[in-house]
């Protein structure tokens, strides 16, 4: 089935987002792995983009652990650093979908304030056709239900969903409700997928 509409995930699809790096930049690498073998630091962030609220979340993670006070309030206070590349090759694919009237949605794992924060830098997050952002719907992927929220809010047949995410499990999530599917590793390799898939010409994609 030619695809009707396209799922982008966010994080390492369309911006780059590399915690250990920012913090490896920051403290050292040796610091950063200690740090982050003692404190759940991506627990904490799935804390939030289940919906909590941003800064409350790190700064009550932060005084849990006073060793490490100054560096977890980072995660808060650099966050957009952290976000950080775009991944330009995606954005324009993400474009040239829309240019086709292909209509584009996002379904990501992302906090209320964070993504407000996210579209302030990137204003391309404010023009997807359809937003499904975890903070807002209280579940994050792999969890079905966040699936469950996008076919029902956009009508689109599962089988007729062709999405894109770098976490395998959350691939894997969709394919299970029969959606079509694409382990992001690159812009490259996404861009073939969606010439391959018909929606784009090999110059539209590039």
């Amino acid at each position: 089935m030619t695809p009707q509409a396209v799922v982008f995930d966010i994080g390492n699809v369309l911006i780059e987002w590399l915690p250990e790096r920012f913090f490896d930049a920051q403290i050292g690498e040796a610091r950063r792995r200690a740090m982050f073998a003692e404190v759940d630091l991506h627990g904490m962030n799935d804390r939030i983009d289940r919906g909590e609220t941003f800064r409350d979340v790190i700064y009550d993670t932060a005084e849990i652990y006073p060793h490490w006070r100054a560096e977890i309030q980072l995660w808060h206070d650099r966050w957009i650093d952290i976000a950080a590349p775009v991944i330009d090759h995606s954005v324009r694919l993400m474009q040239a979908l829309q240019r086709a009237n292909v209509p584009v949605f996002s379904l990501t794992n992302f906090g209320i304030q964070t993504y407000d924060l996210a579209a302030e830098r990137y204003p391309f997050l404010r023009q997807f056709d359809g937003d499904y952002i975890s903070g807002h719907l209280g579940v994050i992927k792999p969890d079905a239900g966040i699936y469950a929220a996008l076919e029902d809010r956009s009508g689109v047949d599962p089988k007729a969903l062709l999405f894109t995410d770098d976490r395998i499990d959350n691939i894997n999530a969709a394919a299970a409700r029969g959606w079509q599917t694409h382990h992001f590793t690159g812009p490259e390799g996404w861009a073939n997928r969606l010439v391959m898939a018909g929606l784009l010409t090999e110059e539209d994609a590039k």
